[in-house]
């Protein structure tokens, strides 16, 4: 059994644009369960901790996968995304793993942040497993290795690609473009058709495009945690 702790987006405004915005609710559901499922244990947290901003599409009851449908349901993870642990209460030892799920919110508070950049850096240096899906890689774009060179150097990374940005129709809301960003770090993007699920494993590092591939980031995840607890028991 082990502690995986998913970390989500406290903004809730898309830019100038005066729309909501937030976590994009399947993206935390899917691996939720998946997790929870596979007998692990789901913790929450945000930058500014309390109740987590969901994006109003996300749910949306035409675009309710059985996952969405089942966490709003569920009065435990409703419990929870409305508590979540601020960042400053995270000790990241006490994690074997590390979930990103994204919605557009994360765009604005996770590259910039510090001390998640410090936690995730400490986690991907002890072995730690990293996922990320959709805009989720976002959290990625501070965190470095010791040799200070960005994590994402030279890894295979999926992410929101820039032509879905545009189809979105939001290339000018963005504060940046993820998918340019992170190839500018030396990400080795890899990508699938446009809003089709495409998932990536390098190592312990674990991605996906977008919402579709939320199911596909878990069950690399799940796997990679199976492995891990092997190797410990070995």
């Amino acid at each position: 059994m082990a502690e995986v702790l998913f970390i989500v987006t406290s903004h809730d405004q898309l830019g100038d644009t005066g729309k909501k915005t937030g976590l994009w609710l399947e993206e935390l559901a899917a691996p939720w369960y998946a997790v929870q499922d596979a007998g692990h244990l789901p913790s929450l947290a945000s930058p500014r901790g309390g109740r987590v901003p969901v994006d109003p599409r996300s749910e949306q009851k035409d675009l309710r996968p059985p996952s969405v449908e089942r966490f709003l349901n569920d009065p435990e993870a409703m419990y929870r995304l409305d508590n979540a642990s601020p960042l400053t209460d995270i000790r990241w030892q006490e994690f074997e793993a590390f979930f990103l799920p994204g919605g557009h919110g994360v765009m604005w508070d996770l590259p910039d942040n510090a001390q998640l950049a410090r936690m995730l850096g400490a986690a991907a240096d002890d072995g730690r497993i990293i996922a990320a899906v959709c805009h989720g890689p976002a959290g990625l774009v501070g965190v470095r290795r010791p040799d200070g060179e960005p994590l994402v150097s030279g890894r295979r990374l999926a992410c929101f690609t820039d032509s879905e940005e545009a189809a979105a129709g939001l290339t000018d809301a963005v504060p940046f473009l993820l998918a340019s960003r992170l190839s500018s770090l030396g990400a080795l993007l890899s990508a699938g058709p446009d809003f089709q699920a495409y998932a990536v494993r390098d190592g312990s590092l674990i991605s996906g495009q977008n919402p579709a591939s939320s199911e596909a980031v878990a069950r690399l995840l799940v796997t990679a945690l199976a492995e891990q607890a092997t190797t410990v028991d070995q």
